[in-house]
């Protein structure tokens, strides 16, 4: 390791440099050790602050890590990664893939993305944020309607954080582009408000543990505010669909489950009885001949994330939803 003392180049970017060129070169290799913060503090009597800025940028791009009480090791003979970002999910399906992949595609090559799922479990999110403090350039992160994320997001600075798809009050200090559950459900069922009169009973299968409040309450309040009788079900293991009912199901597998329930009953989807799936997928363009959809745009929410976080852009944006009519009113 070289520095130059009249360079107006900064210490620890030359540090950085130092290291880049000695992986380039051979001299260093995945897995080998670096010297310790003291060892070039001494060495070329510079504060460890300044050491340590320099280990930190290489260590958020993924190109070295630490292990504790050993010190600095090469994780990564990829120099060219300049930003290394942390995507937390909530659970990946098709829906959540096209976003991912948009993400992607709208990001800088020397861009690296490492995606982690939480499943709906708050002791997992925990972890895998305070496992990763400090690893990463950027975090884009899915809160789900977990209690008290925002304790644990705390962690994290506040200008490296974005919040993706579900927000809350308690997350209002960060750059968000998130859904707006409670409209999108109400506008779009208002959209299929002629359609839907012409049945009973409207049936929403809700599972509170994973599903985002804003849903249960725009359901409720389209059918309050035009009297249309209504249900709300946990699950369809005991139900029996009955002609003139139309469900609004929120996930895929309790949509083949309704689907195989009405065929059991020899009934017929839309003129005996309605569905309306949340979410859009090519899937539902082609199933019973078309599933209508309240769906918002998965491409355009991961573009715009990409276009946030290249920019470093603090906006909150409310990302497009609409009703797709199909055959299944």
């Amino acid at each position: 390791m070289s520095l130059n003392n009249e360079s107006k180049i900064p210490k620890y970017k030359q540090i950085v440099s130092s290291i880049e060129e000695a992986i380039a070169e051979g001299s260093l290799k995945k897995d080998d050790k670096l010297p310790s913060l003291n060892a070039i503090k001494d060495t070329f009597k510079l504060s460890r602050d300044t050491v340590l800025m320099a280990f930190n940028e290489l260590k958020n791009r993924g190109i070295i890590h630490s292990v504790v009480g050993k010190g600095y090791y090469v994780s990564s003979e990829n120099i060219a990664i300049q930003q290394k970002i942390f995507v937390l999910f909530d659970e990946l399906n098709s829906f959540k893939e096209d976003l991912y992949n948009a993400f992607l595609e709208n990001l800088g090559n020397h861009i690296q993305v490492e995606i982690y799922f939480h499943h709906f479990n708050a002791t997992v999110f925990s972890k895998l944020i305070l496992e990763n403090v400090g690893n990463y350039n950027y975090y884009a992160i899915m809160p789900a309607n977990l209690p008290n994320t925002h304790q644990v997001i705390a962690n994290l600075l506040p200008d490296k954080v974005f919040i993706l798809d579900q927000t809350n009050e308690s997350l209002s200090q960060y750059p968000a582009i998130y859904q707006n559950f409670e409209k999108n459900v109400y506008e779009g069922l208002l959209e299929g408000l002629i359609q839907i009169k012409k049945y009973k009973k409207l049936v929403l299968i809700y599972t509170p543990e994973k599903q985002p409040y804003g849903i249960l309450n725009g359901f409720t309040s389209f059918c309050t505010d035009h009297e249309i009788s209504y249900i709300v079900l946990e699950s369809l293991k005991d139900c029996l669909p009955r002609k003139g009912e139309i469900y609004l199901v929120l996930d895929d597998k309790n949509l083949i489950r309704i689907i195989k329930k009405i065929k059991e009953q020899s009934l017929e989807i839309a003129s005996d009885i309605g569905i309306i799936s949340y979410n859009d997928t090519l899937l539902k363009e082609v199933v019973a001949e078309g599933i209508t959809t309240i769906s918002t745009d998965f491409t355009q929410m991961g573009a715009t994330l990409a276009t946030m976080i290249v920019q470093n852009s603090q906006q909150k944006i409310e990302n497009p939803s609409k009703l797709i009519l199909r055959k299944s009113l």
